[in-house]
């Protein structure tokens, strides 16, 4: 956006609220500072206030400490909590899908189109990209006895 913003693309930038443009009050007033610079007009849908002014350059910098202090509070909850369900001994992240990697990748590698398979075990398409491709990469996958005999692979000979 910078490099629009020093080529005159634009003459104002409208975000969605200001912590959306930057991770830290160091770099947002930075930004700021540049589209200033550049006449460059910067408002901001969620916070309604006029960044030309003293007073708007204040709260500039108090909402974006405060915005900066909810990122860094969202963060430390995120982590206290994924070191607990460590500590207790449960899983992280999401769930294994359940369904049959044996039978989804038998049905690929018979000829089922890619559309097929994805909606008959209700995972995406790239997801069946994604099987087949490790199960080729581990050389479990025997093209021949597994698509005649749909059996899996562990159990071929």
């Amino acid at each position: 956006m910078l490099k629009d913003a020093r080529r005159r693309k634009f003459s104002v930038v409208l975000i969605a609220a200001f912590d959306r443009i930057a991770r830290s009050t160091k770099h947002f007033l930075t930004v700021i500072d540049e589209l200033d610079d550049l006449g460059i007009e910067f408002v901001s849908k969620r916070e309604n206030i006029d960044t030309t002014g003293a007073m708007g350059r204040m709260f500039l910098t108090v909402l974006g400490a405060i915005s900066e202090l909810e990122r860094s509070m969202i963060v430390e909850r995120i982590k206290a909590g994924m070191r607990r369900r460590k500590m207790e001994g449960l899983p992280l992240g999401r769930q294994p899908l359940d369904i049959d990697h044996y039978a989804l990748v038998a049905d690929r590698l018979a000829g089922m189109s890619l559309t097929n398979v994805a909606k008959k075990y209700g995972v995406s398409r790239a997801s069946v990209v994604r099987f087949v491709r490790e199960a080729q990469q581990r050389e479990l996958v025997k093209p021949a006895i597994l698509c005649q005999n749909r059996i899996p692979p562990n159990l071929c000979a």
